[in-house]
């Protein structure tokens, strides 16, 4: 349904999303007056909805148990600082050089102060202070900047750190708006390759294809052999991926940018061996996508070294 009012009737479509947002602001306005513990509890209670046990702070175990505690209480600056699509550009070039950099068009701190008219046929948008904010244009003498500027400022109004799950360092991000060269390759888009690292070595990567039509995510391990587990519910391609040209150098790049964290995802792209960095991920998914099969959600827990600190006020509520 929604589809067809996308497809059909944009404005329209543009309207409800809109009115949905400030539903979702005033539920963000309340959340954010919480204590963290009244935080916590909520998150518990997601926690259970979403994966289908419920979660001991004292025990955590898995992957997605222990990326509640790396949401909320690990404090580390450098999250929000490398979560920021603009700064981390800087951080990037001192890590491994500019020539990783997809190349940028412009950062702007309001949405009306973007040259739309001035820039290239082709490009992408993006938000700096959230995850999924992008809006890919092919040909923008086809594109409705009215509903494209809608959106944007939309976006700028969310505070990330309270929109799915308590992801509380993206609250630490000043909303801005870039632009980026648009890039594809031989499918026409760009696939994104997700690094699971921890502690600086790198163990699996997946790639997610057809994200704005058909989502699929396929599951390798560094020898480029599918896994038998997955994300959430996302479908396996049918397509065959091939291993990309220069896969080792791919992994040695996420090896760098991962060495300081006992856990971040690395997301990078490849057109034709070139190698481009993506965004690190610090709370993949919020931990709120289910491993599937469950016993490999214990498998990645187990290669996550780290000793959780929880607050006092939480361990006296259980």
């Amino acid at each position: 349904m929604l589809r067809k009012l996308k497809t059909y009737f944009p404005y329209l479509y543009q309207y409800y999303k809109h009115v949905v947002l400030k539903k979702k602001l005033k539920e963000i306005k309340r959340l954010k007056k919480l204590s963290l513990a009244e935080c916590a509890k909520i998150d518990e209670k997601l926690y259970k909805k979403k994966i289908g046990h419920s979660l001991d702070w004292r025990h955590l175990q898995t992957y997605t148990e222990k990326m509640q505690w790396e949401k909320l209480f690990n404090n580390n600056p450098q999250k929000s600082l490398l979560s920021d699509k603009l700064e981390v550009r800087k951080w990037v070039k001192e890590k491994i050089g500019e020539e990783y950099l997809i190349p940028l068009i412009g950062s702007w701190d309001n949405v009306d102060d973007i040259p739309f008219q001035e820039l290239p046929k082709q490009f992408v948008v993006k938000t700096t202070h959230g995850s999924g904010t992008n809006i890919i244009v092919k040909n923008k003498e086809k594109i409705n900047y009215k509903i494209i500027k809608r959106q944007l400022k939309d976006w700028m109004e969310i505070d990330y750190g309270y929109y799915n799950g308590f992801e509380m360092h993206y609250s630490k991000i000043t909303p801005r708006i870039i632009v980026e060269k648009y890039l594809e390759t031989e499918y026409g888009e760009l696939q994104d390759y997700k690094f699971l690292c921890f502690n600086g070595s790198a163990y699996f990567c997946w790639v997610d294809m057809g994200r704005y039509t058909h989502h699929t995510r396929n599951v390798y391990n560094l020898k480029w052999e599918l896994q038998p587990w997955n994300q959430s519910t996302y479908e396996i391609s049918k397509e065959e991926i091939k291993k990309p040209k220069n896969f080792d150098k791919m992994i040695e790049i996420a090896e760098i940018l991962s060495c300081d964290f006992s856990h971040v995802r690395v997301d990078l792209y490849n057109i034709n061996g070139i190698i481009y960095f993506g965004e690190m991920t610090f709370t993949n998914g919020g931990g709120l996508d289910a491993i599937i099969p469950t016993q490999y959600d214990l498998m990645l827990g187990k290669l996550w070294k780290i000793n959780p600190e929880i607050p006092l006020e939480l361990k006296n509520t259980q």
